[in-house]
């Protein structure tokens, strides 16, 4: 079969799985038994008007009578859709039914994906802001850069549930868990490693902002977007990209490149060529993100380095950089101790919680769940498997001590807790 009949065999299984049995990927389900007349007047009026009162009285509790407390909002304007662009808020419908079916699968959290049409942020935030009471918590998704990053900032100030953009920290913290874990494997240290991250939107950003607080020194980053290496001399750089912008002479890839330790690709296909990659230090460490297709084919690389640890974002290759590691979990430890936001202590929580799972003995199930014979912690096995039931308990747990810990906990975490 050739690559244009595997594709189109695949679109077709893609499109009939989204259509079949019925249209979408979520339902709702009722929780509650709603057979009777006596039912019915429990489930609405007049019994509801029992717990409308005792909100009105406390709005706590809200938590202990309503599905709040286990339900968060997708939300996304489908400006930045995947690898597809701004196609709209309707076209990043599937995908955010699909972020949906991932919290229910992955962390038992009920979730609903909302699309706002909006001519302005001040219009997206004022939206968003005014629907928040409704859940426990909010996911955005999918928003270009730089708005992503003013939108995050005031939905933060203005919410009292948690807001997190997983495009940005979702990605940053599997990342950051992959890296270090790599760096350690290559005897390198963070603090001394020269990094060149290909992109600057969102990913790219905050990748880099969660390894400076793991460590990296910001003077040793150099991070390109389309016009070449950011600098100094620019002036066309944003306030995020002004961040990263480097007293230097060097303008291409392969300039910064040479003797690098570090490379990380949010970019798109083939961008990173064999000879740059040569131009590494020792022992490189090459994150190559685009999808589906990478800045460089993996086979490629360990053709023209023997010495290299890769991760992709791509399933059938080794060290997946995924966000479902994370994204779910973090929203499961905020809820469960009604975190009021997901600070930089619970990321950091969730990055060496799952850093630290991948160094373990790897159970039965996963292995069987991951088509292969064994796992173990070294250059092909940085990061543990999306599927690995214990990432749950893990990185839930972590983040609802680092909430509780940081102080942005409303309620203690439970004795025994168990996600």
């Amino acid at each position: 079969m050739s690559d244009d009949q595997q594709n189109d065999e695949f679109r077709q299984q893609a499109l009939d799985y989204h259509a079949n049995p019925v249209p979408g990927k979520i339902e709702i389900a009722l929780t509650k038994s709603a057979d009777s007349a006596a039912d019915l007047a429990l489930a609405y009026s007049p019994g509801v008007a029992e717990p409308v009162r005792e909100i009105a009285q406390n709005s706590e509790n809200v938590y202990k009578y309503t599905a709040k407390g286990n339900m968060v909002a997708v939300i996304s304007n489908g400006t930045a859709i995947l690898g597809l662009g701004n196609l709209g808020p309707l076209a990043s419908k599937p995908v955010m039914e699909g972020k949906a079916l991932l919290f229910k699968r992955f962390a038992g959290l009920d979730s609903i994906d909302i699309e706002v049409k909006h001519r302005t942020i001040d219009e997206f935030v004022d939206t968003v802001a005014n629907i928040s009471d409704t859940f426990g918590g909010i996911n955005l998704e999918d928003i270009k850069a730089p708005d992503c990053f003013e939108i995050e900032r005031r939905l933060i100030e203005r919410c009292d549930v948690p807001v997190f953009h997983d495009d940005q920290h979702g990605t940053a913290i599997v990342t950051a868990a992959g890296m270090l874990n790599a760096i350690e494997l290559q005897g390198k240290d963070l603090k001394e490693a020269r990094i060149v991250c290909l992109g600057a939107g969102a990913a790219a950003i905050a990748c880099m902002e969660l390894l400076i607080k793991c460590g990296a020194m910001r003077e040793k980053i150099y991070m390109l977007d389309r016009k070449g290496v950011i600098h100094t001399r620019r002036d066309d750089l944003n306030e995020y990209k002004e961040l990263f912008a480097n007293n230097t002479d060097m303008r291409t890839l392969e300039d910064v490149i040479e003797g690098a330790d570090l490379f990380l690709g949010v970019s798109g296909p083939d961008l990173l060529e064999p000879e740059a990659l040569k131009l590494m230090a020792d022992k490189p460490i090459v994150f190559a993100c685009s999808n589906p297709d990478p800045e460089i084919k993996p086979e490629l690389a360990h053709d023209v380095r023997d010495d290299l640890i890769m991760g992709t974002g791509r399933s059938d290759y080794p060290n997946q950089v995924n966000n479902v590691l994370c994204f779910p979990f973090i929203f499961r430890g905020a809820l469960d101790v009604r975190a009021s936001e997901i600070n930089d202590e619970m990321k950091l929580a969730a990055v060496e919680a799952i850093r630290e799972l991948a160094k373990e003995e790897v159970p039965q199930e996963v292995l069987k769940a991951a088509g292969v014979e064994s796992l173990t912690f070294g250059k092909e096995y940085i990061i543990p498997k999306p599927m690995d039931p214990r990432l749950l308990p893990r990185v839930a747990k972590a983040v609802a001590q680092a909430a509780v810990d940081s102080g942005v906990a409303r309620i203690e975490m439970p004795e025994n807790y168990m996600a």
